[in-house]
């Protein structure tokens, strides 16, 4: 019993030896480590901005509708920066898809003299065609009042701009936006006052609270003037902010407001509006801003 005993003894310190030796190698990196499998790629992640979209719809005013951009007093979408065919244009549609890509795949539901109170009835008819980019420029009708007092309070320009966005995100979660920022309506006034058939025009109620008597420069004209300009500041601002807050949202970084129009960029019958020259460098802002590597 006691031999059986030392050798029982014997065999558990030889066990025991070996299980401390391969702890030991273990502890201090030895070659007899398990080999593992290698590892597996980790899938790239979706990125949230599509910089080519396979299909685009419009919702705003008449900028986007290319009004007076082809002929006087009417609509042009021809020639529209954000979905027009015209060659002269290149419009952000058929850079993204192609001019036979565009003609299928891309929609205008702008108004001329729309509002931004008219935006979620817009953007409801958009939804509709499930696009992955929609383009919105509304914001100087708002401004463009018979008087700075009729102009839109910016809280109810806020609220109408979060509502349309949220009823897109509703429907379409991963849908794009781009929103353009609204053109610097004093410097239009400026440029189209040098031209007599221009001021003829702006009589028939272009924007009167900017253009009414486009040739006084007295105190109170000069205060109307810059009581407009600074709504559309703010505008601009409520566009920059509430655009911010959604991640699949690009806002042009005020670059619409800041383009120095031109005559050549004004429709040569009411000198306010984009002509085609002018519906072309909005094209290129706005493609700018849609494929623009951002991190």
């Amino acid at each position: 019993m006691r031999k059986r005993g030392r050798r029982t003894r014997g065999v558990l310190a030889v066990v025991a030896a070996g299980v401390l030796g391969v702890a030991g190698c273990d502890a201090v990196g030895g070659d007899s480590a398990a080999p593992s499998e290698p590892a597996k790629p980790s899938p790239k992640p979706t990125p949230l901005w599509d910089r080519s979209p396979g299909s685009v719809a419009a919702v705003g005013d008449s900028i986007t509708r290319g009004f007076d951009a082809c002929d006087v007093l009417s609509d042009c979408p021809e020639a529209s920066w954000a979905t027009g065919g015209s060659p002269e244009v290149d419009s952000l549609a058929v850079r993204l898809l192609g001019r036979s890509g565009a003609a299928q795949r891309s929609w205008n539901y702008a108004v001329s003299g729309a509002r931004m109170a008219d935006l979620p009835g817009q953007m409801a008819r958009a939804v509709g065609r499930r696009p992955q980019l929609v383009t919105v420029m509304v914001g100087a009708n708002d401004a463009c009042r018979s008087t700075p007092s009729a102009m839109t309070p910016v809280s109810a320009f806020r609220a109408d701009f979060e509502d349309s966005l949220r009823s897109l995100r509703k429907a379409l979660p991963k849908a794009q936006v781009f929103v353009a920022s609204v053109p610097n309506l004093k410097r239009l006034w400026s440029e189209g006052r040098t031209s007599p058939m221009g001021k003829q025009v702006w009589k028939l109620g272009i924007c009167p609270s900017m253009l009414g008597d486009p040739d006084a420069l007295d105190s109170a004209a000069t205060l109307r003037r810059n009581t407009v300009q600074k709504r559309v500041e703010d505008y601009n601002k409520v566009l920059r902010d509430v655009c911010a807050e959604d991640k699949r949202c690009r806002y042009d970084g005020g670059a619409v407001y800041d383009y120095r129009f031109g005559t050549a960029q004004l429709s040569r019958w009411d000198y306010f509006h984009p002509s085609v020259n002018g519906q072309a460098r909005l094209a290129e802002i706005a493609y700018r801003t849609v494929t623009a590597k951002r991190p």
